[in-house]
């Protein structure tokens, strides 16, 4: 990529879109094109076309998509499905169409096999049953990212995809009825804190091992990729450190100061019992993480009292 490049971003606003964007500023590139969901419904095909034809970006990261917790993917599964189709169908095309010259797809890692060997490699992908409760955005996800693929082949469109692992920190979603487990808990925690609350109830056993990546981190493993792979398998991005959901619940809690307890409802799910990512290809390619665990809620934390007044609660 030029630092002149015209850079498409998105999902700007979300979680991994804004970092991605905070990291592209840092790093010297200042034409970015960013469009919020009124202006711009990547669900719309013949709008999205329109903005093809008249921004013709060099670069588009697709960072938007319809994303949520366990409760979420069970109650709407649907909608996962089909809104996150329209969203990467409409977006990769019109790239391909517009000779965009690069094209970042990001997938996420819930997307691999139940079941799926230990850490995870690249090429566990579609080697076995998904987890039922998250089927529906996998399948999306990986219809994505297989697009990318097949772009690649047929028409050798430089396009490309990334698995992040869970992602955390600035401008995540905090609504509990659609949040992942990390900002799940730092809204929890704080809110029992600041009511007084003698109790916080989380789901299941608190067993699942599970692993975290500061979202800053995954930006700049983003760019990194931009910048130095081509390449048509999808490349994993995390820290390849684990810890349970019971051991992160202890860190959040502590972070947070929340002096009371935790009670652990044994009959919600848990999802998927382990869910590591192999990442010795990103390591290969020269990239690893900078942010560990404690240090990265600490920070969430800090921006979520910061912006709790307009976080996405």
């Amino acid at each position: 990529m030029n630092k002149t490049d015209k850079i498409y971003v998105a999902g700007h606003r979300g979680l991994v879109g804004s970092a991605i964007v905070r990291n592209l500023e840092s790093k010297g590139y200042t034409n970015i094109v960013k469009r919020t969901h009124k202006e711009l419904d990547l669900t719309n095909q013949a709008a999205v076309y329109k903005f093809f034809e008249g921004e013709k970006p060099d670069v588009v990261v697709l960072a938007a998509a319809k994303v949520g917790g366990i409760n979420a993917n069970n109650t709407t599964p649907a909608e996962f499905a089909y809104e996150n189709m329209q969203i990467q169908c409409n977006v990769i095309h019109a790239a391909h169409v517009n000779k965009v010259k690069k094209l970042l797809f990001l997938g996420s890692t819930c997307i691999y096999p139940k079941m799926a060997p230990q850490p995870i490699p690249e090429d566990a992908l579609l080697t076995g049953p998904l987890e039922v409760t998250n089927e529906a955005y996998a399948i999306a996800k990986i219809s994505g990212l297989e697009m990318c693929k097949f772009y690649k082949r047929q028409y050798g469109d430089d396009f490309i995809s990334c698995m992040p692992t869970n992602l955390y920190g600035p401008h995540d979603n905090y609504d509990l009825a659609g949040s992942h487990v990390m900002p799940a808990m730092i809204r929890k925690f704080h809110d029992a804190k600041v009511n007084g609350a003698k109790s916080v109830e989380l789901w299941g056993t608190g067993s699942p091992l599970r692993e975290f990546l500061y979202v800053d981190d995954m930006a700049d493993a983003c760019v990194f990729l931009l910048e130095n792979y081509s390449g048509e398998q999808h490349v994993n991005i995390g820290t390849g450190k684990e810890v349970t959901i019971k051991e992160l619940a202890e860190t959040v809690k502590k972070t947070v100061g929340y002096e009371g307890e935790i009670v652990w409802n044994t009959a919600m799910p848990d999802g998927t019992p382990r869910k590591l990512t192999d990442v010795t290809k990103l390591h290969n390619l020269g990239w690893t993480h900078k942010v560990e665990l404690e240090e990265g809620v600490k920070l969430a934390y800090d921006w979520f009292r910061e912006n709790v007044d307009s976080a996405r609660l």
